[in-house]
């Protein structure tokens, strides 16, 4: 009787989890391509001055959102109407690392809009559930799989029900096609941040800079009209040394890409010490696991490197060596 009800309860989360997904077809391109209407865009002078005025006289405390990490709280900050780029190598941990931001802004009752066309929406979602889970769900350590199963998914659910959203496409998009679903977004579900994984997928070819300079303008645009963040993910180019740490002059494309976006978030993984592991079998682990380097924040004062540690088993990144994993709902261990 228990493992019906608890069967039920799972189809019951799964049908919810659909209802999250944006379908292809749901969204009129045409519709949401193109910004509002552009007269609005022509303002009068006096019309900006009185604005000014007023904002000069009431200031408004700007709303702001921070990486999930407490050291990076006073020096980087994600704020409305930008666009952030991550880049990194293949395998660097991107997908990962953007997974665990996204969780810390749905903690801070921010709504998110997924755009993965590497992955699809179930594997992604079940990523982001072993990061909330703060363990491998794979393996549970005090209750069966489908006991569980069935209490992580009613708290992720409680917790990201109503904030998360996935677009249900994968491999090639056109670019029309990530800007409608990114407007709609903003427009029709209220979605304060869209994720877009990857920026090469949206584009023609790799070798297409007008393409590419064409895309990023766009989405800075769609950024700015809904008072959205976009985070756009990207690659670097293959190094000489994979154990060399990337600066935004590597960024895979046009370099006015890192010249568009606001702010630029490189992410290195630490080769060296995976290789120094695998010969030697233990390391210090004072040295890092990965850095993510901020080398561009247009509207911050700081661009700072943070060390982070991974833990293998959440596939979270820790802000300390052998830190107890993070907790996204406040609901402790499962």
């Amino acid at each position: 009787m228990q493992t019906s009800s608890v069967a039920e309860r799972a189809k019951a989360l799964d049908e919810a989890r659909r209802v999250r997904l944006i379908k292809p077809e749901e969204v009129d391109v045409d519709k949401y391509l193109h910004a509002t209407d552009l007269t609005n865009k022509v303002r009068e002078v006096s019309h900006l001055l009185d604005e000014l005025r007023d904002e000069i006289a009431n200031p408004v405390k700007e709303v702001t959102q921070t990486m999930p990490w407490p050291k990076t709280e006073s020096s980087f900050r994600f704020r409305p109407g930008e666009v952030t780029l991550y880049a990194g190598s293949n395998g660097g941990g991107k997908s990962l690392i953007t997974g665990q931001i996204a969780l810390g802004l749905i903690k801070q009752n921010q709504k998110i809009c997924i755009q993965s066309f590497e992955m699809k929406p179930k594997r992604t979602l079940y990523r982001m559930l072993r990061q909330f889970a703060g363990e491998n769900i794979e393996f549970p350590k005090f209750a069966s799989k489908e006991k569980y199963m069935g209490k992580l998914l009613d708290r992720f659910h409680k917790f990201a029900g109503n904030k998360l959203w996935l677009y249900d496409q994968q491999g090639t998009v056109t670019t029309q096609q990530v800007i409608a679903v990114s407007r709609y977004s903003a427009v029709e579900l209220g979605v304060n941040h869209v994720f877009i994984d990857s920026l090469m997928k949206c584009v023609p070819g790799e070798d297409d800079y007008n393409a590419q300079k064409m895309f990023v303008d766009e989405m800075t645009a769609v950024a700015r009209d809904h008072n959205i963040h976009i985070h756009l993910i990207h690659h670097i180019r293959k190094l000489q040394n994979e154990e060399m740490q990337p600066n935004k002059n590597d960024i895979k494309g046009t370099g006015a890409i890192a010249d568009q976006v606001d702010n630029v978030l490189l992410m290195w993984r630490n080769k060296k010490k995976e290789h120094d592991k695998q010969k030697k079998g233990s390391v210090d682990d004072k040295i890092p696991d990965a850095m993510l380097m901020c080398e561009k924040q247009r509207n911050g004062e700081a661009e700072d490197w943070f060390s982070l540690w991974y833990d293998k088993e959440s596939q979270q990144f820790t802000e300390l060596a052998g830190a107890v994993s993070m907790s996204f709902d406040n609901g402790g261990a499962f």
